[in-house]
């Protein structure tokens, strides 16, 4: 463990008892912030695919999506008994990552939902996109669709690029920083447009005033140019076999480079936390003085 930002678990291993004071420590580095990492630790890759690991299985988005509700794949050009190879590799990534929350941090067991999972097999280094769109850029995460009103958006990340090439991220400030920072400017939502999103099927459901403020962090975050050439960032490589799991809602991260990476989104309950303080919303509350979601 260090003070960059990184719980390391070294020499894990898929399977392996983990102590309840071991899962008491990653719990409160999770929470308190940290990216907990096992490097080493790997996914395998079958042979059929390792053809995969190519952008070539691209349609037009940036990453093939899986939904482990219902087993469906979207943004691929792959079709026929190529595409099913490319559904059970992404599904073997989710069921791992599932399983990985479940055992490292048993008090989200039986509460946590796998929501989307994410394959990227292209450089994200040199991608063109609008400023919103560019993870290159310190942000937190917010869904802009699907209003969380607080749940916690979890994500277990893994780096299977086959030369040996690292995810290179930088980390930001802790969270309660960059709302010190940002929040003065952002206003309350105007009244009933959380209506108007979800009749007009903007939003899954209604935007609460929590989700409003994270959007609006996110962007201005990310168009603050003056805020990302000046903050305070640490760099971090994640060599290939690496696992890292943190709060992306909450921890400031920009992906700067790196090709080949999986990611599996999990919604975790609010209640569900150890430490419910510590979340984005209890801290905006404290600082906007009212409940907000």
């Amino acid at each position: 463990m260090t003070d960059s930002g990184i719980h390391e678990i070294p020499n894990f291993k898929i399977g392996q008892p983990v102590t309840e004071a071991q899962q008491a420590e990653l719990t409160a580095a999770l929470e308190n912030g940290k990216a907990v990492t096992m490097p080493g630790v790997g996914f395998p890759i079958e042979p059929a695919e390792a053809a995969l690991l190519d952008p070539r299985i691209l349609a037009k988005a940036k990453n093939v999506s899986y939904n482990p509700a219902n087993g469906s794949v979207g943004g691929t050009s792959c079709t026929g008994a190529e595409a099913e190879v490319l559904r059970q590799f992404i599904a073997r990534y989710s069921r791992l990552a599932g399983e990985l929350v479940a055992s490292l941090f048993p008090a989200y067991k039986g509460k946590m939902r796998l929501l989307r999972t994410s394959f990227r097999p292209a450089e994200i280094a040199g991608r063109k996109s609008s400023w919103r769109k560019d993870d290159t850029r310190l942000h937190v995460d917010a869904f802009p669709s699907q209003p969380t009103n607080g749940n916690r958006i979890l994500r277990v990340f893994c780096n299977v690029n086959p030369v040996g090439k690292p995810r290179v991220w930088r980390l930001g400030e802790p969270f309660e920083d960059v709302a010190q920072h940002f929040l003065p400017a952002i206003g309350r939502p105007l009244p009933g447009s959380a209506v108007v999103l979800k009749t007009l099927g903007i939003t899954k459901s209604l935007r609460s005033e929590y989700d409003f403020i994270m959007l609006k962090l996110h962007d201005a975050m990310k168009a603050d140019d003056a805020y990302q050439a000046s903050v305070g960032q640490t760099p971090v490589l994640f060599a290939p076999g690496t696992i890292w799991i943190c709060y992306a809602d909450s921890v400031s991260h920009a992906a700067i480079s790196g090709q080949h990476q999986f990611e599996q989104t999990v919604s975790i309950p609010l209640a569900a936390m150890q430490d419910p303080g510590r979340s984005p919303l209890r801290i905006l509350e404290r600082m906007r003085g009212r409940t907000l979601a």
